[in-house]
């Protein structure tokens, strides 16, 4: 496992306040936001997906993709949170297994909720 609490010396921050937006769906995105304090929701289409605190991230479809954004990650409370870029990532990854192993768990568990979730939509369709 990776300890996330490494971030908190980072040199560049960035800083949110309640009701603030870190980025909106299809805002084009470079980078990876890790929660070093505060906490925040993601919604997709306006609908609540996932709760984010201390250790969550953010971000990592963009930075390894260069892909849109596919969600809104507004803050629920002040956040801190640390910027990994594209060449900071891959250095992770390279270099901290722990990092890539969170990073693929991160995203199964996403994936999952997703299709849970839309299994769930298509049987509360008639006929599903």
């Amino acid at each position: 496992m990776f300890d996330f609490s490494l971030f908190r010396h980072d040199a560049h921050f960035t800083e949110l306040e309640p009701g603030q937006v870190l980025y909106r769906e299809g805002d084009p995105g470079d980078l990876l936001y890790v929660f070093v304090e505060g906490e925040a929701q993601i919604s997709m289409g306006g609908v609540a997906i996932e709760e984010l605190g201390p250790g969550s991230f953010v971000g990592e479809m963009a930075v390894i993709d260069g892909s849109p954004r596919y969600a809104t990650v507004t803050a629920k409370t002040h956040c801190r949170l640390a910027k990994i870029d594209e060449r900071r990532f891959v250095f992770l990854l390279d270099e901290t297994p722990g990092f890539a192993i969170t990073v693929i768990r991160a995203i199964a568990q996403r994936l999952k909720t997703c299709d849970l979730r839309l299994l769930a939509t298509l049987a509360d369709k008639p006929g599903g």
